[in-house]
């Protein structure tokens, strides 16, 4: 691969999110450094207009492809180490751009939370990236860096600590402000359209195992009501990301050789605070969770959209909202013996657009200098699993993200 024009792409540069994560590479990485990359879309002026809006130099190239055009694709991935894809539904537009990658040993990264379509990509595509030496790399984004990385972090200082993996993790979102993104959105409604035409994406949607073929784990806990969590001294709701970020951490559990045991527990929920402030807050959160789940399975529609407000793909948040966003997550792990270990991971900027721009960006660029073919060879893998501690530290010195332990 060493004669390939490009160490990273960015497919879907004129974006919303593509445009952020252009403006971060720029900022962070420039023009003329040890990263050479370039941005790609469907129209050259659209992409020149960005790259001159976002004060991008010429220097930087524009590369022509389109998921309508598969041979575009195909040169695209021929001449670069990775492409970092933005570019979303990928139940409707991502396949194309995987097969080119799986075909000619292209690292991917992508910002997907569509369970179904990954497990149904795992199974399609997992030999041939083996074969070809591809190292796809699904959610890497909000869903589910922290979340992945978070529990690995745990678990390698529980090793360290205590000679021990812990197989009991609790993962509770202490402070959030921000939302997810038009295209976390616009993936949520193509997948309940999708499930609402074939049952078989139900089943992949409620296995939290749907993303380790052939494997059957424990039972998971699953609410959708308001619960006091007394490890947390907190009240606590369902957490709209838990069904994408629970099956990628299961999923590096096993591509780690269970490292975290094959009786491995985890599950995903929002601290709401302690008292009856906080328990009438839980109660709330959980009534409109279901009522906003009911709606979405009986009515996948843009009405929908328009009525809750979600936001749209090619819409966010403006630059403050986006700088003056945050997130905390605590991870409480646990075993029968009474061990007990927390850790958390904070971020900088708003989850769904600062932050996820900036860890994309970086899990394309440990692929690039961090993490070499031999240890990690191809295949379709998670952040966690792939890229593990270089990943972590990459993140704390570039990305804005800290993770720590906890008294």
């Amino acid at each position: 691969m060493t004669d390939r024009t490009f160490d990273i792409v960015v497919y879907g540069a004129t974006g919303f999110t593509g445009r952020l994560v252009a403006e971060y590479l720029n900022a962070t990485y420039g023009v003329g450094g040890d990263l050479k990359w370039a941005m790609a879309g469907r129209s050259a002026s659209k992409l020149k207009s960005v790259r001159d809006e976002m004060g991008i130099p010429d220097d930087i190239p524009l590369v022509i492809a389109d998921a309508g055009q598969p041979e575009t694709l195909k040169v695209m991935a021929d001449g670069a180490h990775v492409i970092l894809t933005t570019v979303g539904p990928y139940q409707f537009y991502g396949e194309p751009l995987l097969a080119a990658c799986a075909e000619a040993g292209t690292d991917y990264v992508d910002l997907c939370g569509e369970p179904a379509w990954m497990a149904q990509m795992i199974r399609k595509y997992q030999a041939r990236a083996e074969q070809s030496g591809a190292r796809l790399v699904f959610s890497c984004g909000f869903d589910s860096v922290p979340f992945d990385l978070g529990v690995w972090f745990l678990q390698r200082e529980a090793k360290s600590r205590f000679g021990l993996t812990l197989p009991r993790v609790k993962g509770r979102v202490r402070k959030m402000k921000g939302t997810f993104s038009g295209g976390t959105a616009a993936s949520l409604m193509a997948t309940l359209e999708a499930a609402s035409k074939d049952k078989s994406i139900i089943k992949l949607l409620t296995n939290p195992f749907s993303l380790v073929p052939g494997f059957k784990g424990p039972k998971q806990p699953h609410s959708d009501k308001a619960e006091y969590d007394a490890t947390a001294q907190s009240w606590t709701a369902p957490f709209i990301m838990a069904p994408i970020n629970t099956k990628n951490v299961h999923r590096t559990n096993a591509l780690t050789g269970h490292a975290y045991g094959e009786a491995f527990v985890y599950d995903e929920r929002m601290m709401t605070g302690d008292g009856p402030k906080g328990e009438k807050r839980a109660k709330a959160a959980a009534r409109q969770d279901k009522v906003q789940n009911i709606l979405l399975a009986i009515a996948p529609t843009r009405w929908l959209i328009r009525t809750f407000a979600l936001p749209k793909p090619g819409d966010g948040p403006d630059k403050e909202a986006r700088e003056t966003g945050f997130y905390d997550v605590l991870f409480i792990g646990e075993d029968e013996s009474g061990v007990r270990l927390k850790a958390s991971v904070q971020g900088d900027k708003d989850p769904g657009y600062g932050s996820t721009s900036k860890m994309i960006s970086e899990c394309a660029a440990a692929l690039v200098f961090d993490v070499d073919r031999q240890t990690t060879g191809g295949g379709v893998w998670t952040a966690g699993a792939a890229m593990g501690g270089k990943l972590v530290n990459r993140l704390q010195e570039k990305a804005g993200l800290t993770f720590r332990i906890e008294d």
